[in-house]
């Protein structure tokens, strides 16, 4: 069972694991060992204050790439909340900004006549930037659709690098953990390659990765691993003393699933899970038969029920797992967590999973 447990508001500097270890037990849901409660990413990084303002981006930036700079910003996310208070914030501290636009992004949303939004995200982000007083280019037609094939950039480089100089180049990416598929690339040592990773690393090891509009001048960033940790520890501590279980517990981002219809991947953030307890499950995969596959090819339920009991403790290479999906439990528990809380007003930024393990 997976079970979204109502929480009171949270708040800046709110008592977090007091907070879910009381909702649960008000819950009236009883706990056995190894159930798994999770924590939405959001809550951890609102309680622990783990805020910047767009002016503070703008400072980083004039940090990372000096004053008046022109910066080459290459795969931005199309998102009103994920990356469009990044750019104002990266225009209020840049003189001008050479935008890359593919016709898809990273996770799939388009840059036009968007399913959901119906927005075009290239006037969009031209007026973003221009409203820093921030002189701003698109550049439309650089790419084709394999958005991480840079070799139609490196030719506009080449082209354009002694009659357009830029201060650097900054790669949007999400999932590269801080390392840009550009670095390779041919034309790259002209002026240096920055990642969103380089942002604010005091506060959060993924820099402004998995960062959320807060307000209109302020950015919520994604938990750092200690902040998520220290939570997760606590929480799971309370519950043995309250209750005397051994459960898990783990901070959980967007689910890496993809929407049949539109397309578009739920994981803008950097990865599903920036903290957890007893790596040892949450890092195993399930090992588990194909049990339609077992029913088919057995002549009784009898029959069946024997092979499911005969089943060996690790089916790595075993033919009897054909049709099984190998993903980690991490990411099976992230995408079952956030399809149950939502990402809405459900009021639910506990999930509770009973039966897992």
């Amino acid at each position: 069972m997976s079970i979204g447990i109502e929480c009171p508001m949270i708040r800046e500097n709110d008592d977090l694991p007091k907070i879910v270890v009381e909702s649960i037990l008000k819950s009236g849901h009883e706990l056995n060992d190894l159930d798994v409660i999770g924590i939405t990413e959001s809550v951890v990084a609102r309680s622990q204050g783990n805020y910047v303002t767009v002016t503070e981006v703008a400072q980083e930036t004039e940090r990372i790439f000096g004053h008046d700079a022109t910066i080459m910003l290459y795969n931005p996310i199309y998102s009103r909340n994920r990356f469009a208070m990044i750019l104002k914030g990266i225009a209020r501290g840049a003189k001008k900004l050479i935008i890359t636009m593919p016709w898809k992004d990273e996770v799939g949303n388009k840059v036009d006549h968007h399913p959901f939004t119906g927005l075009d995200y290239k006037e969009y982000y031209k007026e973003i930037v221009e409203s820093e007083s921030c002189e701003c280019v698109i550049l439309k037609t650089v790419f084709s659709e394999d958005i991480n094939n840079p070799t139609a950039f490196n030719h506009w480089i080449m082209a354009n690098h002694e009659k357009s100089p830029v201060s650097g180049y900054l790669d949007c990416t999400l999932h590269n953990r801080g390392y840009s598929s550009l670095s390779s690339t041919t034309y790259f040592h002209f002026y240096p390659l920055y990642t969103l990773h380089e942002y604010f690393k005091d506060k959060c090891e993924y820099g402004l990765l998995g960062s959320n509009k807060a307000t209109e001048e302020k950015l919520k960033l994604f938990p750092s691993k200690k902040g998520a940790s220290d939570v997760c520890s606590e929480v799971k501590k309370a519950i043995k003393e309250k209750t005397g279980k051994d459960v898990i517990v783990c901070v959980y981002g967007d689910g890496c699933y993809k929407d049949a219809s539109s397309e578009i991947w739920e994981f803008a953030d950097p990865i599903t899970m920036p903290a957890y307890t007893n790596p040892e499950l949450i890092e195993s995969t399930p090992n588990e038969i194909k049990l339609k596959a077992l029913i088919d090819s057995s002549a009784s339920d009898a029959e069946v029920r024997r092979g499911l009991q005969a089943k060996e403790k690790d089916l790595k290479g075993n033919m009897k797992s054909q049709g099984t999906t190998p993903r980690l439990c991490r990411d099976l528990l992230a995408s079952l967590m956030d399809l149950t809380s939502g990402s809405g007003d459900r009021e639910t930024p506990v999930v509770l999973v009973k039966g897992y393990f």
